[in-house]
């Protein structure tokens, strides 16, 4: 394919999920003369809400700070189910005609920066043929981990088992768990999801857990932000519930990790309250680690605590010692027979979307580079990579990762410029862990995120309230390299 015959836009998104979807309405929000096309490799919009189909699927985070600030929700529900969460995105993306720019079965192979003429190749494979993009500018609205190829260790007989083993990841459609036994394997926010579902046609659910998670529960309706939302209109009503919930969460977080005693305390109350008198909450219910050390789940109206008072659920916390025919051999001698076996195991997370980058031809490694603001990457020109909080809703970061782009856009139109990136040059710079959890998705991928530095810019922190006030009087010039390529080889942005 001749350069001519490629398609050429001031910039590409890569994703049509929450992070696409929101830059492309930031970017055209203050760039309204920008082209633009949005790359998304599934047949749907939606991202992970596209992907994600098990049962209990919903967010692990209140709706109000998951949508977009400036497209209200409008369903009852403080915390929404994956269906409706697709519908919410699907309907923002026709009313802003987000979607007349989408390119569906668009599946993104790499990208490769020309200094010589400031702009990014991007290689695609579009319902099956080769096809290849030019732009200036590329967005990464890829999340954070692999979509293919989920989390599942190894278990030991796993084979000779009789019945039907599902990932979550990968739903099957024609997996019908009526009146069977269910052993779910996990204990994080999936399986937390999914086990109160489950047990509503199966013959039993148990749940079965190396070690405890924190449940930390919540309304699936608040009463206080619909009674606001009745008084107010839309905008506003929503903007005033998405900053308090905000704040909310992003104090309960700051508490636990100042006292972690008294978080601990309080989430063991809600257990008692909410358990048969007697169950034993120091196995199944008592971390070995603090709050936040890892993400805690959220849980809706106490309903896992619920199901286990009801009888439906059974929690088991041991390890698996093999896996035969008939079900799960514990490493204590117990055995948990099962008709279907789910292995809420985790995700596996990858930079980028998996795809592979470079430089005038040379092929650069993410976790060599030091992350800027949260988005940029060090020393690679004119991209950016959206990733949310591990502690608070994804959308608060994505937003403002979306609005920083558009204005580092208009910034560059405004003075000429064809390239920008990060640079720390010879300052010395300590290195820290990108997330600031101990979860095990995170241990795994050590060498696979971007680094983090110790010190602003270049420091990523989970704190939306400072992340907030710095982007309120953020300073688009610091620590940044701008340029342009002689006009004869430049292509107009």
């Amino acid at each position: 394919m001749t350069p001519e015959s490629e398609e050429y836009f001031d910039v590409l998104i890569i994703g049509a999920g929450i992070s696409g979807i929101g830059a492309a309405y930031r970017i055209h929000e203050r760039n309204p003369d920008v082209t633009y096309a949005v790359l998304e490799r599934r047949e749907r919009l939606g991202g992970t809400w596209d992907l994600f189909r098990y049962p209990g699927v919903r967010s692990d985070s209140d709706i109000f700070t998951l949508s977009y600030p400036y497209e209200p929700w409008r369903r009852p529900e403080a915390v929404a189910d994956g269906e409706h969460i697709w519908q919410y995105l699907a309907d923002t993306a026709r009313k802003y005609h987000i979607d007349e720019h989408i390119r569906l079965r668009t599946y993104v192979r790499s990208a490769d920066w020309d200094s010589a003429t400031d702009t990014w190749t991007v290689h695609t494979e579009q319902d099956g043929t080769d096809k290849t993009y030019r732009c200036r500018f590329v967005f990464f609205g890829t999340g954070y981990y692999d979509y293919d190829t989920p989390y599942t260790p190894e278990f030991p007989g796993v084979e000779a088992f009789t019945g039907e083993v599902a990932h979550p990841q990968h739903w099957p459609e024609s997996l019908d768990y009526t009146g069977k036994r269910v052993v779910v394997i996990g204990s994080g926010a999936t399986a937390i999801s999914l086990v109160p579902s489950l047990s509503e046609k199966a013959a039993s659910v148990t749940m079965l857990q190396r070690s405890p998670s924190y449940l930390f529960s919540m309304p699936r309706i608040n009463p206080v932000a619909n009674a606001i939302r009745k008084i107010l209109p839309p905008k506003a009503a929503h903007s005033i519930i998405r900053w308090r919930n905000a704040l909310y969460f992003w104090g309960m977080y700051m508490l636990a990790r100042k006292a972690p005693n008294f978080m601990k305390r309080v989430i063991r109350r809600r257990a008692e309250r909410s358990l048969p008198e007697g169950y034993d909450i120091d196995t199944h219910f008592k971390p070995r680690y603090n709050p936040w050390d890892q993400r805690m789940c959220l849980i809706l109206d106490s309903d896992v605590y619920s199901k286990i008072a009801e009888g439906r659920v059974d929690v088991v916390t041991d390890e698996i010692d093999h896996i035969d025919e008939k079900g799960i051999v514990l490493r204590s001698g117990r055995r948990v027979d099962a008709d279907v076996i789910v292995t809420a195991t985790g995700l596996r997370l990858q930079a980028l979307g998996g795809i592979s980058i470079s430089i005038d031809g040379e092929k650069i490694d993410p976790h060599d580079r030091f992350v800027y603001k949260e988005h940029l990457l060090e020393d690679v020109p004119n991209m950016a990579w959206c990733i949310g909080y591990t502690n608070a809703s994804w959308t608060l970061r994505a937003d403002m990762t979306a609005e920083q782009v558009a204005k580092l856009l208009a910034y560059m139109r405004s003075h000429g410029y064809t390239h920008a990136y990060p640079h720390l040059g010879g300052t010395e710079m300590a290195e820290q862990k990108t997330w600031n959890l101990e979860a095990g998705y995170v241990l795994r991928a050590l060498d696979v995120l971007p680094k983090s530095g110790t010190r602003r810019p270049w420091k990523v922190r989970h704190n939306f309230v400072l992340d907030a006030i710095d982007h309120r009087f953020d300073r688009i010039e610091e620590s940044m390299v701008f340029g342009r390529v002689p006009a004869r080889e430049a292509r107009p942005a």
